[in-house]
C-alpha cells in the first residue's frame, strides 16, 4: 500500500472523513486514492481560503475535524487567513499540506519554501512527514494534536515521495478523544465568593462556554447571582433563539464595551478572553476592563469547561430552573423600502427553526443579531479570528457537516469578494446554503475607522480607496456565473418573497439587497 492511501484509511479511522482540496501535482497520489478509500468526502474548492474557511465551518458544527489538502507553500499561504480564524475559534482541523519529493528539495524549484515556518504562525502542531513507513502514525499524531483540549490546527507536511511509495500501513487504532484539564478549584472559590458579594459582576462566556449544557448552567448562575451575562463579541458558535438562554455580546467597538462593562467589580471568565479592544487607538485604553474590577478565570482554552461550570453552579446554589428563556420575538413584514434595519425584520420573521447563520454581515447586518434574537432557535457562527473572507467558507462547511439544515450566509459585499468562488462549491455539492448579500457599495466599516484613528483631513483620494463603485459590481452576475441561482430584492415584500423561495428550495441561493450605508 502506498503512503497516499494509507493516510487517507487511517483519518477516515480517526473519523476525518471529509477533506475540502485545492491539489496540484505534488498531490495526485492522494487525489488517486480517493477512489480506494471512498469513506473519505472529498469536498474541490477553487481557492485555497474557500478550503481552509470551510474546513473551519465544518469543524464548528461537526465538532470534530475535517481535513483540507493544500498545494505546496503558496497553497497555505493562500489559506492562511482563514486558518488563522480557525485558531481563534479552536476549531479542530488537520491541515495536509503537499511538498515536492525529498529528493528534489536540493533543486531549489521554483514552489520550494519553507513550509514549516509558515505553518507555524497558525497551528499547534507542524510536522513533515520523512518516510512513508512512519506516514500513518505521523497522520494519527495530526489528529490527535486536533482536538486538543483545546482544538486547534494540526498540519502535517506531505512529501510526494513519501506519498507515492509503497511500504505504508493504515493506523486504525482508538479514536483521539481530548484530554481537558482538571478544574482549578481556587479560581472556582474567589469567583463562587464574588458571585455571593455585593459588588456588581458580570460572567462572560466564549467558546465551549457558548452552547449546550454549559450555556444554560452560565445563565443559571448569572440569575441566581444577580450577574449580568455576556458573550464574547465573536464566539465561533452561539446557540440562541427563541427557548434558549438570551445572551448579549460584548460591542464591536471599544466605547460600547466600556458601557457594558461600566461599575462591574467582578468579571467572571468562562472559556473567554479578558476583553480589549480590537485595534489601538490615539488616546484610548488597550485594556477594556474597568479600573479596579477583578478578574476570575474559572476556565479557559483546554479546561474542563462543563465541569467548571457544574461546580461553579453549585457553589452559588444555581439550580436548572433558574435558567432565563429568550421569548419568541413579535410577528410583523415590514413593508415598502429597504434599509439595514427592515432587512434585519424580514430575516427575523422568516429564519428557520435549527437554521445556522454564518454573519459576516459586517456593518449592513448590525441589525440583524437583535431582530434573530427570538426567532425560533438556531446557531450563529461569526469571525472568531476577525479576517474577513470566511462567511461564505465557513457557511460551506456548516452546509456539509449538517445537510439538514438551513444555512444562511449574511454577507457583506466587500467581504463576499474575498472568497466568491465559494459559492461554485455550494453549487457543485448541492448545499442548502441562502446568501443574504448586503450591498451598501463601500468598505464602509473603513470609513468609520479612518475616523476612530484620528487620520487627519482624509480627502477625496483617501476616501475613493473605501468605495467600491466604478464600476458597480453586479453581484447577481457574478453568482449566476458560479452556478447559483441569484436576484435582487429592492422591497421588503421583494426580500421576504425571495428568502421564502430560497429557504423552500434545495440547493444554494443568492438574494443581492442594495442597502444604504447606515455610515
Amino acid at each position: 500500500m502506498n503512503g497516499a492511501r494509507a493516510l487517507l484509511e487511517t483519518l477516515v479511522a480517526h473519523e476525518v472523513d471529509t477533506c475540502f482540496m485545492n491539489p496540484g501535482t505534488s498531490e495526485m497520489h492522494f487525489v488517486a486514492a480517493l477512489d480506494d478509500v471512498t469513506a473519505m468526502r472529498s469536498v474541490l474548492c477553487l481557492f485555497e481560503g474557500v478550503a481552509t474557511g470551510a474546513a473551519d465551518g465544518f469543524a464548528r458544527l461537526a465538532g470534530r475535524p475535517a481535513a483540507v489538502l493544500l498545494h505546496l507553500g503558496p497553497g497555505l499561504g493562500n489559506g492562511l487567513a482563514n486558518l488563522h480564524n480557525a485558531r481563534r475559534a479552536h476549531s479542530p482541523l488537520v491541515a495536509v499540506v503537499g511538498d515536492h519529493a525529498t529528493t528534489h528539495w536540493k533543486y531549489d524549484a521554483q514552489l520550494q519554501s519553507d513550509i514549516e515556518t509558515v505553518a507555524r504562525n497558525v497551528s499547534t502542531f507542524v510536522h513533515t512527514s520523512l518516510s512513508t513507513e512512519s506516514l500513518s502514525s505521523d497522520a494519527a499524531a495530526a489528529v490527535a494534536a486536533a482536538v486538543g483540549a483545546p482544538g486547534s490546527v494540526a498540519t502535517l507536511i506531505l512529501p510526494a515521495d513519501v506519498s507515492w511509495s509503497e511500504g505504508a500501513s493504515p493506523v486504525v487504532g482508538a479514536r483521539a478523544v481530548p484530554v481537558a484539564r482538571p478544574v482549578d478549584t481556587t479560581e472556582l472559590d474567589g469567583a463562587a465568593a464574588a458571585l455571593r458579594g455585593s459588588g456588581p459582576c458580570a460572567v462572560l462566556v466564549g467558546g465551549r462556554a457558548c452552547t449546550g449544557t454549559a450555556l444554560e448552567r452560565a445563565a443559571a448562575i448569572a440569575t441566581a447571582t444577580g450577574a449580568k451575562l455576556l458573550a464574547e463579541t465573536f464566539p465561533a458558535r452561539l446557540e440562541r433563539g427563541a427557548g434558549r438562554p438570551p445572551v448579549e455580546r460584548l460591542g464591536y467597538l471599544a466605547e460600547f464595551t466600556a458601557m457594558q462593562l461600566d461599575g462591574i467589580a467582578h468579571l467572571v471568565l468562562v472559556d473567554a478572553a479578558s476583553p480589549v479592544s480590537f485595534f489601538a487607538y490615539p488616546g484610548k485604553p488597550s485594556d477594556l476592563v474597568p479600573e479596579g474590577c477583578q478578574v476570575h478565570t474559572v476556565a479557559g482554552p483546554g479546561d474542563d469547561v462543563d465541569g467548571a461550570l457544574e461546580a461553579l453552579a453549585y457553589l452559588v446554589g444555581a439550580t436548572p430552573d433558574q435558567t432565563p428563556r429568550q421569548q419568541a420575538g413579535p410577528s410583523g413584514m415590514p413593508r415598502g423600502t429597504l434599509d439595514a434595519a427592515a432587512v434585519a425584520a424580514v430575516i427575523g420573521q422568516l429564519l428557520p427553526e435549527g437554521a445556522i447563520v454564518s454573519d459576516e454581515g459586517n456593518t449592513s447586518g448590525l441589525f440583524v443579531s437583535g431582530a434573530t434574537a427570538g426567532s425560533p432557535p438556531h446557531d450563529w457562527l461569526c469571525l472568531a479570528g476577525g479576517a474577513i473572507g470566511q462567511g461564505l467558507p465557513v457557511a460551506l462547511g456548516a452546509a456539509i457537516a449538517c445537510p439538514d439544515r438551513r444555512v444562511v450566509a449574511l454577507e457583506a459585499d466587500g467581504s463576499s469578494l474575498y472568497t466568491p468562488q465559494a459559492w461554485w462549491s455550494m453549487a457543485r455539492a448541492g448545499c442548502d446554503v441562502t446568501t443574504v448579500l448586503l450591498n451598501n457599495g463601500s468598505y464602509a466599516i473603513l470609513n468609520l475607522e479612518l475616523d476612530r484613528v484620528g487620520a487627519e483631513r482624509p480627502g477625496p483620494r483617501a476616501k475613493d480607496m473605501l468605495d467600491l463603485g466604478r464600476p458597480d459590481i453586479d453581484f447577481v452576475s457574478l453568482a449566476r456565473g458560479l452556478g447559483v441561482p441569484a436576484e435582487r430584492a429592492t422591497t421588503a415584500d421583494e426580500l421576504a418573497a425571495a428568502l421564502s423561495r430560497s429557504f423552500a428550495t434545495p440547493g444554494p441561493s443568492v438574494v443581492e439587497v442594495p442597502v444604504p450605508s447606515i455610515l
